[in-house]
Order: structure tokens, then C-alpha cells, then sequence
């Protein structure tokens, strides 16, 4: 009857474990879902559902034969999907289909360890996708899963209970972690992303060389971080964080383009600059374009050490490939300058060409503006048009036609910025104006935690430069006068609400909720100041961040100065002793430690020089438990005979020394 008992706890153990591996293995596929076809995820789904019920309900696993038909279907329809049985994305479709099989073929306790190294194994492949934070977090608790269940099946009888191997976990990956942030930090480092090929992770596309309606109202609808900005030197207005980035003249009547590609930046352009300069440091994100930002007038052309940069006579930066990881680079600017402020302006008729036969009525307006003596008295009058006569901003514009800048100026009169600015520059080329439009992001939000300005693919924008004279190329963004609260406050807060009546008031609830005075947007401001400082030093780790790194630790110990290399030394030490003491340790001895503290909370404690049948004896006398009587009897007899008898069979005997010790309760 004992025995009896005794498997069915060994056999409800056993579920339990499996349905504990079955769990890490789920918990390692589920990410995979947000970019595998949605077939091989409700195959993998399915299949680790079919295994979890045929072991709750104690039946036979398929044969072997029952699940190759499957599994060729499921290769062919990853060869149907991809095209191809090489590729990253492929790779991970049929590693993802070979793990949710092999658990149905987990037969012997060798495949129950091939399913734990494989889930690992998968478990990393995740980072080709993802590298942020949140996703750090997830991999760790999916492996903390991990090692507790490969800890299951690693002690075979006498499991420990789930609690304590989950804490046995977290301690082994707590004592790996040292040695892990050593490595991380001393290992040398290579020239790329952290994980996989160039741009495979983490990239977004971002501002294109053109605008034509409604491209950048798709973009601005995006809150993916395009870059984010730490000043060095007191932090400008929101009115002038306007962060240059491509300049387009060329339109043929529908889309604004580049005038072509850039020159190198040639030293005849004038710039007088003044005022005190701003220092900032710049961290872009993927993009797969070249092109970098700045405030306004750059004093010097930023520099990477990925990749070389250029600067055209516009003030374009860019880098001469597309950036394809995540880069960091400081700048200084000026924020009051003259750019090009002479009597005359070299290529003066490429600013000022228009396409013929094209937006009559605008035309005829540029040329009634040009009876205007003063060029800036145009600017404003067109502006003052904006203003007073109904114009909307807004992300769902009406579609335009063939003449789209007649019809914005004199029909719709609602627009985003792409349409105000490219209408503005339109009309001031008729008036006679050097024009042309700038494209990059305005404002940006303050992370108060850590000083950081966040700048999203919402804060994309466009503006005008007209050329007056002496005064050189002149900001005007034609948006401020239609919508003064964007460029104050961000479009996000701008733009108009098209919501039904109580959804909009809960829209208003969700942004007061989100704002810096709840305790929801601190909260959301310390995520994004854990987020900033995860890109900043372990994704943007570069090799010249870790030689300066290493060159800063060095230079701190020579001085003295600091702790943190002899506090990591020390850590090291410690984890070297801890482990050396943890071997020394013989695990019958702890066992039998643990037993005598359990035997010292009933009351028989244990003498310093009592042996362990003497101990036996008093607690064959004792009136407790009897089940815990003969547990404990038998525990301190086989152990004795574990010391002093060559002839016991040591790993069988510590198994029963560990069933023993569970039934002591």
C-alpha cells in the first residue's frame, strides 16, 4: 500500500513537471508570435496544447510514425512561406516547429534535456528582433522557467518542491550574473549591433528625401523614438527645437525633392553666427536613411565612428551609408546666425523654379504678393492668410487633385504641415522669394529623471526658409501661424479630437493619467529612463565606449579614487570562495544538516560529539509523529551506514537520504 502511494506521488510529480516545462517552452515561443505567419503559431500552439492534455490525462504519446507527416507538411509550408530553407526569419520558423514537435517526443529523460537546451537555444534567437528592455526582462524570466524545470528532472527522486527550486534557480542565475556583467564589460568588443546582421533588429524607416501630401501625417501618427537628445549647456525653448534635417526645392507639382545629391560643403558659403552655442549629444535610432539632425547652424560636422559624414552648402548631415544601428554623436550649434546673408545668392534661379502650367491660382497670389515692396512684407501676408481665413491642421486632409495647392489654398484649407509649408513655399517663389522646404522633427518631450529629450517619429515636421536679402535664409514655419500649440506644445496636443462623446472625455482621463503630474506618468517617465539607460549601455556598448570605460576604470584605481573595481574584484573573490565551499560540502552531510535542524524545532537537539545512531535511538523513543518517528529512523541509520560502510551504493543512497528527509514533516 506504501508503494502504492508512493508512486502515485512520484507519478503526480511528474505531470507536474512537465507541465512545468511545457509552460517555459510556451513562454519561449510566445514572442515569436508578433512576427512568425500566423499558421506556424497556432501549429506550435496547438501542439504544446495536445501534449499538456495527453499529460494531464496520463495517455500514450504519438508514435514516431504518426508525426513525421506532419512535420514534412510543416516544412513544406515554411519552404511555401519563405521561398527558401536559409534565412534568418526561415531558420526561426522551423527551429519554432522543431521544438513544439520534440515535445511530443519526449520519451526518456535525454529528450526531456533536448527540449531544455533547444528552448534555449531559441529562447536567444528572439533577440534578432527585439533588443529592448522589456524583451531582456522577459528572456530572463523565461529562463529563470527554464533552469528550475531542467533542475526537475535533474534530481529525479525526491524532487525538491517547486518553491524551492524556483529559488534555487534565481541563485544560480544570481551567482552567474557576477561573472556574466565581467564579461559583458572586459570581454572585447566587436564593430556592429549586439545581436545579428546590420539593421536586422530595432530599424525603422524614417523621413524620406521627399514630401508630397500626406507623407509625413503617416509618420507623425507614429510614437517610435527617432532620436534622443541630452544638452550639455541649458536646454533652448520648445519654439526652437527645430532639428534640421533634409532641404527640398525641386517640385513637380505633386512631390518636393531634393535638388540632387550632396556637395560637399563649400567654404564660400557665408554663416555669421552669434549668441552663446548649445552643446548636446545626439543618440539616433535605426533608420535606414543617412541622415542625422541638429539644431539649426552645426559649428562643426558631428562625427562617428562607424561611419564618415558630409555636410552639404544646405546644412545637411548625413552619413555616407544608411544607418542601419544605432548611433551616438555630440554636437554644437547656434540658434541666431545669418546663413547666406549676401546682396546676392549663388544658384539663385534653382529656388525659385516652379512647374509650369500647374496651381493657376496660386500662382496669380504670389504674383499679387510681389507688388509688395518689402520681401518680408510677403512672408507675413501670406501668414496673416492663414490665420484669418479658416484654415484647419489636422492628420485627415482632404484628398487634393491635380492643382493640389490651389485646392488647399482656396477649397479645403485643412491640412498637416507638409501642406502648409509646401503651399508657403509655392506662393513665395511666385511672389519672387528664393524658397524651399525643410524637412526633420520640432520640440521633443523632457524625461525629468534623467534629462534626456525624446524625440518621436510624432514630432516629424516641415518648414519653410525663404531667402531675404541680407537677412539670409529665414526660418518660417507657416504651421505656427494656423496652430501655435504645435510647435509649443507638440502635435500630439495640437491636433484636433475626432472622437464620439465620452470617448473623447476618456481620451482626455487616459493624457491627464499619462502626464508628468499622475503617479501613472512618473511611473511611465522612469520606465522610459530605465529604457534610455538600457540603449545607452548595453545596446549603444560600442568598442570606443568600453575603451573609454576601461581607460576611466584604470586611470580611477591608479589614482585611488574609487571603489568599483576593487568592489567587482572583491564580488569575484567572494563567488570563487562561495562555490569552492559549496563543493566542499559533501551533499549527504547537508542533508543530514537539515534534518537535524527540523529534529532541533521538535526538541531533540543534537549533541556536537553525538553520533548518528545515538540520535536514531532518541528519536525511536520520542513521542512524536510516527510517520516522521520512522522517516527520521531510518534517515539517521542509512546515513550512518553511508559513513562507515565502503559497500553502500552512494547515489542511490542519496536519493533515499532525500525521500526520507521530505517525509520528515
Amino acid at each position: 500500500m506504501r508503494a502504492w502511494l508512493t508512486g502515485l506521488r512520484q507519478l503526480a510529480r511528474d505531470k507536474a513537471d512537465t507541465l512545468l516545462l511545457l509552460a517555459a517552452v510556451a513562454l519561449v515561443l510566445a514572442p515569436h508570435s508578433l512576427h512568425l505567419p500566423l499558421w506556424i503559431t497556432g501549429t506550435a500552439a496547438a501542439t504544446l496544447l495536445w501534449r499538456a492534455v495527453l499529460t494531464v490525462r496520463g495517455l500514450r504519446l504519438p508514435p514516431v510514425w504518426a508525426l513525421l507527416l506532419p512535420a514534412l507538411a510543416a516544412m513544406g509550408g515554411v519552404y511555401a512561406q519563405y521561398h527558401s530553407f536559409l534565412g534568418r526569419d526561415t531558420g526561426v520558423a522551423m527551429l519554432v516547429l522543431l521544438l513544439a514537435f520534440k515535445t511530443l517526443e519526449m520519451h526518456a529523460r535525454r529528450d526531456l534535456f533536448v527540449v531544455l537546451y533547444l528552448s534555449m537555444f531559441v529562447l536567444l534567437t528572439h533577440f534578432f528582433y527585439s533588443q529592448s528592455l522589456a524583451s531582456g526582462l522577459l528572456m530572463g524570466l523565461t529562463l529563470w522557467l527554464l533552469v528550475a524545470a531542467q533542475l526537475s528532472f535533474q534530481y529525479g527522486p525526491g524532487t525538491p518542491p517547486l518553491a524551492r527550486r524556483l529559488l534555487l534557480a534565481a541563485r544560480m542565475l544570481g551567482l552567474a550574473l557576477p561573472l556574466a556583467l565581467a564579461l559583458f564589460v572586459l570581454f572585447p568588443r566587436i564593430q556592429g549591433p549586439l545581436w545579428g546582421r546590420p539593421g536586422e533588429a530595432g530599424a525603422s524607416s524614417g523621413l524620406s528625401d521627399s514630401m508630397s501630401p500626406g507623407r509625413i501625417a503617416s509618420l507623425a501618427q507614429s510614437d517610435d523614438v527617432a532620436f534622443r537628445v541630452r544638452f550639455r549647456d541649458p536646454a533652448p525653448a520648445p519654439l526652437q527645437l527645430y532639428w534640421r534635417g533634409i532641404v527640398l526645392g525641386d517640385y513637380d507639382g505633386n512631390t518636393w525633392r531634393r535638388l540632387g545629391e550632396s556637395q560637399p560643403f563649400a567654404n564660400t558659403v557665408n554663416i555669421e553666427v552669434g549668441g552663446a552655442p548649445v552643446r548636446y549629444q545626439i543618440t539616433l535610432e535605426p533608420s535606414q536613411t543617412r541622415w542625422l539632425f541638429t539644431l539649426d547652424v552645426p559649428e562643426a560636422l558631428p562625427r562617428l565612428a562607424e561611419l564618415a559624414t558630409q555636410i552639404s552648402p544646405e546644412l545637411e548631415v548625413s552619413a555616407v551609408a544608411p544607418l542601419q544601428q544605432r548611433v551616438r554623436y555630440a554636437a554644437t550649434s547656434y540658434l541666431a546666425y545669418t546663413l547666406q546673408g549676401d546682396e546676392s545668392l549663388p544658384h539663385l534661379a534653382h529656388w525659385l523654379v516652379l512647374p509650369p502650367g500647374r496651381n493657376p491660382a496660386a500662382y496669380n497670389l504670389g504674383r499679387m504678393l510681389a507688388r509688395l515692396p518689402q520681401p518680408a512684407a510677403r512672408a507675413d501676408a501670406l501668414l496673416r492668410m492663414f490665420n484669418r481665413e479658416g484654415f484647419r491642421y489636422t492628420l485627415e486632409p482632404p484628398l487634393l487633385g491635380r492643382d493640389a495647392v490651389d485646392e488647399f489654398l482656396f477649397t479645403t484649407k485643412a491640412g498637416f504641415c507638409e501642406h502648409f509649408a509646401g503651399a508657403f513655399v509655392y506662393v513665395m517663389r511666385a511672389a519672387g522669394l528664393p524658397a524651399r522646404v525643410v524637412l526633420g522633427y520640432q520640440g521633443g518631450e523632457l524625461n525629468p529623471l534623467d534629462g534626456y529629450y525624446t524625440v518621436r517619429q510624432s514630432d516629424a515636421h516641415a518648414w519653410a526658409e525663404v531667402w531675404l536679402g541680407a537677412r539670409g535664409w529665414v526660418r518660417i514655419d507657416p504651421t505656427a501661424a494656423v496652430a501655435p500649440e504645435r510647435v509649443q506644445y507638440g502635435a500630439r496636443r495640437a491636433l484636433p479630437r475626432r472622437a464620439p462623446l465620452g470617448i473623447q472625455a476618456l481620451a482626455g482621463v487616459v493624457d491627464f493619467a499619462l502626464s508628468g503630474d499622475s503617479w501613472l506618468g512618473r511611473l511611465r517617465y522612469q520606465w522610459q529612463a530605465l529604457n534610455n539607460g538600457w540603449n545607452q549601455w548595453v545596446l549603444n556598448y560600442t568598442p570606443e565606449r568600453q575603451r573609454a570605460v576601461l581607460d576611466g576604470l584604470a586611470l580611477a584605481l591608479l589614482n585611488g579614487r574609487s571603489l568599483a573595481g576593487l568592489a567587482l574584484a572583491a564580488g569575484l573573490l567572494w563567488l570563487l570562495h562561495y562555490q569552492r565551499r559549496r563543493q566542499a560540502v559533501d551533499p549527504a552531510a547537508r542533508l543530514y544538516a537539515e534534518l537535524c535542524q527540523r529534529l532541533a524545532r521538535r526538541g531533540i537537539v543534537r549533541a556536537p560529539d553525538e553520533a548518528p545512531r545515538t540520535l536514531a535511538a532518541r528519536v525511536q523513543a520520542w513521542d512524536g509523529p510516527p510517520a516522521m518517528v520512522a522517516a527520521a529512523t531510518a534517515f539517521l541509520h542509512l546515513y550512518s551506514d553511508l559513513l562507515y560502510q565502503p559497500d553502500v551504493a552512494r547515489a542511490p543512497a542519496l536519493a533515499r537520504l532525500a525521500r526520507l528527509l521530505q517525509e520528515c514533516r
